[in-house]
């Protein structure tokens, strides 16, 4: 067995986000398209002493609101492992890169990569199929988060289908002080629905959107973005409408919240578009810092496993 194994994990943005109504089992049915963009987090799981347990330390980004105590889904992803013939004792060294409560599926990411590093580590070759089983159950968000690229999510998001995809893509990120609650987003969305009387059908993905992914072309790309949860998202964060605003101001072929946000994602022509876009978001002080990055991204990744004996 390997003493210790590094994963990389990439952030992702959800090009369409369609939110389907409140179910009985109390998640809402998606329809979303995601993307994996070039913003990571790397993950070192090393085997430990017998009797030991998980212990977890955070470097990088947002360090201070990442739990280091069974509430993380990367200890959790160690600890459903266990029953597939995982350890139980280990050491994890988290580098964050992903914004944390930032819509761009952080704490997923990380989740997927504890259960690459765990099957690689004690060499169980359950492969990604399998592994996606698992992580389901921890987030919805975790299947796409091994695979990464583009893909379809339904059900709860957690049903991935690659998608047909042509050309690159350029993000522009803006990373707002504080996080945003992923179920009080989803509350605000049904109170907002409730309010209005809104007669909420099955969620579907835009077909422009899947023709334009299809063509490769961006601006098209850009005009097709969508998501159900940035009106929810704006409603808690007013301020977040001011930069999408700048955004656009901006030159950008398309603009929306990622995920639940507050993370707001900028499409670019190109890396010197982005390079413009950054610039004028960065001057408005509406947020915390910018981020380039492009997409599609990889998913989880093994980037250095090791015996120290």
């Amino acid at each position: 067995m390997l003493d210790s194994v590094t994963v990389r994990v990439s952030g992702k943005v959800n090009l369409a986000l369609n939110v389907g109504p409140l179910r009985e089992d109390g998640y809402h049915s998606l329809a979303t398209v995601f993307q994996a963009v070039s913003i990571y987090d790397d993950l070192t799981v090393t085997a430990a002493a017998p009797g030991s347990g998980i212990r977890l330390t955070v470097t990088g980004e947002g360090v201070g609101a990442v739990p280091t105590d069974s509430s993380n889904l990367a200890v959790r992803a160690v600890e459903a492992m266990v029953q597939h013939g995982g350890i139980s004792d280990a050491v994890l060294s988290l580098n964050k890169g992903i914004p944390v409560a930032g819509g761009m599926a952080g704490g997923s990411a990380d989740a997927a990569g504890a259960l690459l590093a765990i099957d690689t580590l004690c060499e169980l070759n359950l492969g990604r199929e399998n592994l996606s089983e698992i992580g389901a159950e921890l987030g919805s968000d975790v299947p796409f988060c091994l695979y990464g690229g583009t893909a379809l999510g339904t059900d709860r998001g957690n049903v991935i289908t690659p998608a047909l995809v042509r050309g690159d893509y350029y993000w522009v990120l803006a990373l707002a002080e504080e996080g945003l609650s992923t179920p009080e987003v989803f509350r605000r969305v049904d109170y907002i629905r409730d309010l209005a009387d809104v007669l909420v059908e099955d969620p579907k993905v835009p077909d422009a959107l899947m023709s334009a992914l299809l063509a490769g072309d961006a601006q098209l790309v850009g005009k097709a973005l969508s998501n159900d949860l940035q009106r929810a998202a704006t409603h808690l964060r007013p301020s977040l409408d001011q930069l999408l605003r700048s955004g656009q101001d901006a030159g950008a072929l398309g603009s929306i919240v990622s995920g639940s946000g507050p993370t707001c994602a900028f499409l670019a022509r190109d890396n010197i578009h982005a390079l413009d876009i950054a610039v004028a978001l960065t001057s408005t002080g509406l947020c915390r810092t910018v981020k380039r990055a492009t997409g599609p991204a990889f998913g989880a990744t093994v980037i250095d496993a090791r015996s120290i004996a």
